[in-house]
């Protein structure tokens, strides 16, 4: 599969599903600014809560025929594999992304787990083949980039900006870059540290 980060916010999704599973995803999707309609006879508490809160449309009800088309992304994460399978061919049909929760013959993306801090995002994906492998990985990379790199990509953008502000070379901007990288990490422990000048 070929990986590529998606520009959700502001972007129309479709989530069917309301249960503890659908609630990860709509964590993720609104962390991104998307604008989500969540479809689901009987959501969780937390999923009414958000629709409280005017975070989310929701709609308790079954999935309508054809309805994911109206969407730029689609999830399906419901426990009836029909209901999945119709969601699925409706959004394919349509031309949309649909990931269909545990099921990777019927998605046209997937998605990774991930590791975030601050503008760094790790993500880990075996194309749907060993999930447990992922979430396994997921806290070792969780355990191994601590939230100090936040800081540290905070300084490597502002560094950035200060080369490209310069008039260099490509061939000297990027001996800044490795002088910048060489002396603020450390490979094996997977440390990052922000120098005083790093600005």
């Amino acid at each position: 599969m070929y990986p590529v980060m998606l520009a959700v916010h502001r972007q129309r999704c479709l989530l069917v599903g309301g249960g503890g599973v659908a609630l990860r995803k709509l964590d993720g999707l609104l962390a991104h600014g998307a604008q989500v309609t969540v479809v689901a006879p009987e959501p969780i508490p937390a999923v009414e809560h958000l629709a409280s809160l005017d975070r989310i449309v929701l709609e308790r009800r079954t999935y309508t025929a054809g309805e994911a088309a109206a969407y730029s992304l689609v999830i399906a994460a419901t426990d009836d594999r029909e209901v999945n399978r119709r969601v699925y061919e409706d959004a394919e049909r349509a031309g949309v992304w649909v990931n269909v929760v545990d099921d990777p013959p019927l998605c046209t993306f997937h998605l990774p787990a991930r590791v975030q801090r601050g503008s760094l995002q790790i993500a880990i994906a075996s194309e749907g083949e060993a999930p447990f492998a992922v979430r396994r990985l997921r806290k070792l990379f969780e355990a191994r980039f601590g939230y100090a790199w936040a800081e540290w990509m905070e300084a490597a953008a502002r560094f950035r900006r200060k080369i490209r502000g310069m008039n260099l070379t490509r061939v000297e901007e990027e001996a800044r870059y490795d002088a910048f990288f060489d002396n603020t990490v450390d490979p094996v422990a997977f440390k990052a540290h922000v120098p005083t000048n790093a600005e």
